[in-house]
């Protein structure tokens, strides 16, 4: 076969999928419409859990799973989007890290609300604003967002998905040169991130802290002088180039992000679960908290602690843990454990990242 008969069968192959797409956008439709019905979620974080799950371990062919995954994302966000529309919330302004890791979850089909804080963000989808929201929960070089954590003690919200986001950063400028940049403008961390390649390409250059890395984003597209560090979202979003990739010093640099929701996650086979609790101030008791924990064999991914703010020195342990809540051998722990603690809520089982 030569290269026109190639292109042929690729045509050919192109026409099958979209009959399949359709068909399957046809079920969708089907289902939304049973679903409002019966007064169900369009989103159901489980469920499409295990179709990516299913389709990334089937594998069979040469795409690898990354590529499978990322395509079934964006069919699953427009065929929910037939069934009815999905808001979620992030922290503003578009083209932050928020923004992106929030279109890695729910795909280009969904509607995207920028929400001024992280807390703001909270608060949309505890007065129902919008149906989820995506907030930033730790990163892999500077640790814990307290605020998120803070919002986690006192929200009724469910923690219903999480998501692990790689951090690339980049230098943005109308600039055609690095001779060409007077300021170097980001958030904190995006300059903090980047402070070895600034010190030897760009050292008498000025940096400046603005509130998002975005907003930096914006500010160079209106001055050619300035660079921004920020996601190359963001550079598309604001019509700013690249003038320099992948500038972060430590490249293993992630953030963990959570889906927030109104509504519990079932389990999907793959789960983890985050909880929170306060502990007497006794000899031993963490670990007489965590010990059924390890007696029935579920692995903690994170402990963490942060001030209680009610009383001066008094804290609250956040603790994540494989398992999902609704499983006995999960459910017999947590009542094991809340028995020994002053008080202990589960924040949300959900299908691990």
């Amino acid at each position: 076969m030569d290269l026109g008969d190639w292109r042929s069968r690729i045509n050919n192959i192109d026409n099958q999928i979209l009959t399949l797409l359709n068909q399957r956008a046809e079920a969708a439709l089907q289902i939304g419409d049973l679903k409002r019905r019966q007064e169900a979620p369009s989103y159901v974080p489980e469920r499409e859990a295990e179709v990516v799950s299913r389709l990334t371990t089937a594998g069979g062919g040469p795409l690898p799973a990354e590529a499978i995954a990322a395509v079934w994302r964006e069919i699953l966000s427009a065929c929910r989007a037939l069934e009815a529309p999905l808001t979620v919330a992030y922290l503003a302004p578009p083209g932050t890290f928020t923004h992106q890791a929030a279109r890695e979850r729910f795909g280009d089909a969904a509607d995207y609300r920028p929400s001024r804080t992280i807390a703001a963000t909270f608060d949309d989808v505890e007065r129902g604003r919008v149906q989820f929201g995506v907030v930033p929960v730790e990163n892999s070089t500077d640790g814990a967002v307290n605020v998120t954590h803070d919002r986690l003690v006192d929200t009724d919200v469910q923690i219903c998905g999480e998501l692990t986001l790689e951090i690339a950063q980049h230098l943005l400028s109308r600039a055609t040169d690095l001779a060409d940049v007077k300021r170097v403008l980001s958030h904190p961390q995006g300059l903090g991130q980047c402070r070895t390649w600034l010190a030897e390409h760009l050292p008498e250059v000025p940096q400046e802290e603005t509130a998002s890395t975005a907003g930096a984003v914006e500010l160079a597209a209106a001055d050619p002088g300035i660079a921004a560090i920020a996601s190359d979202l963001a550079g598309r979003l604001y019509g700013v180039p690249i003038l320099r990739r992948r500038i972060e010093d430590n490249r293993h640099n992630a953030t963990r992000f959570l889906v927030l929701g109104r509504r519990a996650t079932g389990p999907s086979g793959r789960d983890k679960t985050s909880i929170l609790f306060a502990m007497p101030n006794q000899p031993g008791a963490l670990y007489r908290i965590l010990e059924p924990f390890a007696r029935s064999g579920l692995n903690l991914t994170k402990i963490e602690s942060r001030p209680a703010k009610r009383m001066p020195w008094e804290f609250v342990m956040f603790v994540d843990f494989e398992g999902h809540r609704e499983t006995p051998v999960v459910a017999a722990a947590l009542s094991e454990a809340a028995e020994r603690t002053v008080y202990l809520k589960v924040l949300g089982s959900y299908p691990a990242a």
